[in-house]
């Protein structure tokens, strides 16, 4: 006999689990394709680290410079989900396609406002502070980096088309086959082989562009001749909306997620300066660690997007509890996944060092770093799920707001404290992250939950519960 519970049919966990099942099939190819980002950097530290140190430090330094603006371009085109996801609920995939034609050019137009920025920087590499003798070695690597860069944001705008369809096994397994292409192409030009010169990390750049130029162009076929997609090719190439309404509603909410993300990434950029000038060992060992754990990162990336997508959903139906739920439950398989990412790295934390250096020096300040990073997965578990959800509720005025308390605010300052005038060195630049984290997380919490009840019309009662 079936029993019910006072809360309602079945309980918290029969009201969530429909919710955890198509998270986790909605997400699992969204975790493979947004890990694919991150695995270009991973790749290239493992096969680099056993080149040399100093080659190492010096992708670190630019792989880190790039990550900021490569998280504002995907920042920037997450204001697609929202726009995109709400029509694709409501049924209406010629509109989709209509908001995502002023979406692209929005993105590309932003894409290259970065990539003169960092153009502009290039030419001041030599005043950040870094040892002089890795300046030859990032130029070269900047500069591969920097020819990648509106190639990145084409694919990171096709990509949305794919998932907030709900075709998000496509994105998958182009990353994938870029993923390949760029370990063979680090194998070739890094080292030398099959008569290729020994470029070691011009070629490891070299490797990475071409692996960022193929995904967007596989793409881009795709949506050309799948039959699933005609109709938002449809809207894309026939239907117009309202240019200066569409274009200011793509703007509002793509720069406001742009900048919420942008400030959170901030505050890991700013971390490799403190870490540089601590030392090469330290910067070192700083991108060791945060490679390392990058991984379980992008998981949880990609089942907060997935949450995103299924909120945009309901929010566009109208159904403003099956949102919260479907909220609620990603998060908790965020939790989850984050708990057995703190498993695997105490286990393994001396492997995952060894695995991108030789340098013992280095692997064993990463080994302790990596244990100060399992802090940090649950505050980081926290503020990913429900940023997200508020993102793909399309409500975003205040995610900047918040990030610049938690990331810049408190974050970065702690970091400094902590490492400098504390004395904690290394140590002390990570202990400040869950703190900033943890701020923002229970920021975005407190605004998504006061939302939903807003549009339910009834009083907040209790914490995530359906």
């Amino acid at each position: 006999m079936r029993t019910h519970s006072p809360q309602g049919q079945g309980g918290l966990f029969a009201r969530l689990s429909p919710h955890y099942r198509s998270t986790l099939r909605l997400g699992f190819p969204i975790v493979v394709a947004q890990t694919g980002h991150i695995a270009l950097g991973f790749i290239d530290s493992a096969m680099i680290g056993h080149y040399g140190v100093d080659e190492l430090a010096a992708s670190a330094f630019c792989i880190s410079l790039f990550n900021l603006p490569i998280v504002l371009m995907i920042g920037y085109s997450l204001g697609l989900v929202p726009l995109m996801g709400q029509r694709f609920g409501r049924g209406e995939s010629v509109g989709a396609g209509a908001i995502f034609r002023t979406g692209l050019w929005s993105n590309l137009r932003f894409a290259l406002l970065l990539t003169a920025a960092m153009l502009a920087l290039y030419f001041r590499l030599d005043h950040l502070g870094q040892p002089p003798r890795l300046i030859p070695l990032i130029r070269p690597y900047f500069l591969l980096n920097l020819i990648g860069l509106p190639f990145v944001c084409l694919f990171s705008c096709l990509k949305l088309v794919t998932d907030t369809a709900g075709r998000t096994s496509t994105a998958m397994w182009i990353m994938l086959m870029g993923n390949a292409l760029n370990v063979v192409g680090n194998y070739l030009m890094i080292y030398g082989h099959l008569g290729l010169p020994e470029w070691g990390l011009f070629g490891a750049g070299m490797a990475t562009l071409i692996s960022r130029v193929f995904m967007p162009l596989a793409l881009l076929l795709v949506l050309l001749r799948a039959k699933s997609l005609g109709r938002v090719r449809l809207g894309f190439f026939r239907h117009r909306l309202p240019g200066a309404e569409a274009r200011r509603e793509v703007f509002t909410k793509s720069s406001r997620i742009s900048l919420q993300l942008g400030l959170e990434q901030g505050m890991f950029t700013a971390s490799i300066f403190l870490m540089g000038w601590l030392g090469n060992i330290a910067l070192a060992a700083h991108q060791v660690t945060i490679t390392a754990q990058s991984i379980g990162f992008m998981t949880y990336y990609g089942l907060g997007s997935a949450a995103s997508i299924r909120v945009s959903h309901f929010w566009g139906k109208g159904q403003y509890r099956n949102a919260k739920r479907a909220a609620n439950a990603g998060f908790h398989t965020v939790l989850a996944s984050s708990a057995v990412l703190a498993l695997i790295m105490i286990t393994c934390r001396h492997p995952l060092a060894a695995l991108f250096t030789d340098s013992p020096e280095v692997i064993a300040l990463a080994e302790t770093l990596i244990l100060c990073a399992i802090a940090y997965q649950p505050p980081d578990a926290l503020q990913i799920s429900y940023a997200n959800a508020l993102r793909g509720a399309g409500q975003t005025n205040s995610l900047a707001l918040v990030a610049l308390i938690g990331y810049f605010a408190v974050g970065i300052p702690l970091s400094y404290l902590l490492a400098f005038p504390l004395g904690l060195g290394p140590l002390g630049v990570w202990a400040a992250f869950p703190v900033g984290l943890g701020l923002a997380g229970i920021g975005y919490y407190i605004r998504f939950s006061r939302l939903v009840d807003q549009q339910l019309g009834t009083p907040r009662q209790a914490p995530p519960s359906e």
